[in-house]
């Protein structure tokens, strides 16, 4: 099971997270947010967060 977070909840990964429904249906809609940044609101109230693709870095 993926982790839910909650919009104010600072990103722990950098990445596209995308906005999920009070019963956990996709919106179909993506917000990229950079680690250690809040995630922004949400369109309605009860929606969450998921961590759909990490960002990756080269080295």
């Amino acid at each position: 099971m993926t982790k839910e977070y909650r919009p104010g909840e600072i990103a722990k990964t950098s990445g596209q997270y995308g906005i999920f429904g009070p019963r956990g249906g996709n919106t179909g809609t993506e917000r990229t947010v950079t680690k250690g940044e809040p995630l922004p609101p949400t369109p309605k109230a009860g929606m969450v967060y998921k961590l759909n693709d990490s960002t990756k870095h080269k080295r």
